[in-house]
């Protein structure tokens, strides 16, 4: 599902203008980017977990020329299902 995709079927189950929706997902979407750059997580009960992992140092080798590099440390946000979710997914 893509994001207009995802505006459409918002608009129709709330009986609203594609705008209206548009506007709650990309205010839904603007709140949870600024919480995961906050380092805060983000509980949306029933559904799952936005949070940032920190992934350390690791070697990687460059597949175009063999070269093996060290990837600095870097930040990840993820995603975990929460139960309900999962129940719902393998109904």
């Amino acid at each position: 599902m893509t994001k207009s995709e995802l505006i459409s079927s918002l608009a129709k189950s709330m009986n609203c203008t594609k705008k209206d929706a548009a506007a709650v997902i990309d205010a839904t979407f603007a709140v949870i980017q600024e919480t995961l750059v906050n380092s805060e997580k983000v509980y949306v009960t029933g559904f799952g977990t936005f949070e940032i992992r920190e992934r350390g140092e690791k070697t990687c080798t460059n597949p175009k020329t063999k070269v093996k590099m060290v990837c600095p440390p870097c930040k990840s946000p993820t995603f975990k299902a929460g139960r309900n979710l999962k129940r719902e997914i393998n109904k």
